[in-house]
Order: structure tokens, then sequence, then C-alpha cells
């Protein structure tokens, strides 16, 4: 009994690992922001949510330029979850 749950289990976890490759694999590499840069910034298709935190972080935004490319733009930005 227990040889077959764990046989389930493990299938089932490669099964959901390879449904999640092809996703992973179509993102764009990571570009890293600098102060400065020019971004050429058509369309937003998703960016993360500022977190609740008191310090600075990163967060990423996926984007089309002007020639239909899509980006994946790393940035640095304070969290909102500091107190006057």
């Amino acid at each position: 009994m227990k040889r077959s749950l764990f046989a389930l289990t493990a299938s089932a976890c490669l099964l959901a690992a390879g449904g999640l490759q092809p996703a992973f694999a179509a993102q764009p590499k990571v570009e890293h922001y600098e102060y400065g840069a020019h971004l050429d910034i058509a369309k937003v298709i998703s960016m993360e949510p500022v977190p609740t935190v008191c310090k600075v972080v990163p967060l990423h935004m996926l984007y089309q330029d002007s020639h239909g490319q899509q980006h994946m733009l790393e940035y640095e930005a304070m969290g909102n979850g500091c107190m006057d």
C-alpha cells in the first residue's frame, strides 16, 4: 500500500513538473534594470505586486517592446510596509 501511494505521488510530481516545464522555457531571460537605462515598453503584460515589507525588494515585470518582443525586467522597489 505504501509503495503504491509513493509511486502515485512520484508520478503526479513528475507530471506536474513536466507540465510546468514549457511555461518556464517560454519565459525570456531576466534583464536587470540600471538607473538611466532606456526601456522600450509598448505594453506591460504582468507585474509583481509590491510586498508589505519595510525594505528594498526585487520585483519583476514582463513587458512587450515596440517590436513585439517580450522582456522580463528585474528592478528594485521599496516595500510599502514602512510606517512613518
